[in-house]
């Protein structure tokens, strides 16, 4: 399967509710902070699919990342379940991770659910380490939540179109 990503507009609203409310049963977002993310400057925002089925949204996640800033944070990520471990949660971090680094972020914080050990483990995979528990943080399950942090790699000199066009 090969997915493709894309930035996420309020057009994706639906579908990325629609997979949070599944994902989430108990501590869904609200459809406006969604909106409200989604169209913040400082956040980055993705969505996931199949490149054969374009229309049918496999997965979405998001980063708020300051442009300049030290540090970002990874704000939430789902994948559909028929999706899941099929490589779509990878490609979504690494992107979010690059971005981070684009804007100049040094670390990227996140937390995860203590119930949740495939996701835990797909952030160890990518470089981050736990840093702290916020007991019962997920509500109104009382679940603890791992606070993960992950170095961003170094990337190449910024430019301006104008250098870069130049």
């Amino acid at each position: 399967m090969s997915w493709q990503l894309r930035r996420a507009g309020v057009g994706d609203l639906d579908a990325i509710m629609q997979l949070e409310e599944s994902s989430f049963t108990t501590d869904a977002w609200s459809r406006e902070s969604m909106r409200r993310e989604i169209e913040h400057p400082e956040c980055y925002y993705l969505v996931g699919f199949d490149a054969e089925h374009p229309d049918a949204l496999q997965g979405y996640a998001g980063l708020l990342c300051p442009r300049g800033a030290t540090d970002a944070d990874i704000q939430t990520i789902a994948v559909t379940e028929r999706s899941r471990g099929r490589g779509l949660g990878r490609q979504l971090m690494n992107r979010l991770l690059a971005e981070a680094g684009r804007r100049g972020a040094r670390s990227v914080f996140l937390e995860v659910r203590a119930d949740n050990p495939v996701a835990h483990g797909l952030y160890l995979s990518l470089g981050f380490e736990d840093i702290a528990v916020r007991p019962k943080y997920y509500q109104p399950d009382g679940v603890d939540a791992v606070v993960m942090k992950a170095p961003v790699p170094a990337t190449g000199p910024a430019f301006t179109e104008e250098e870069a066009s130049a």
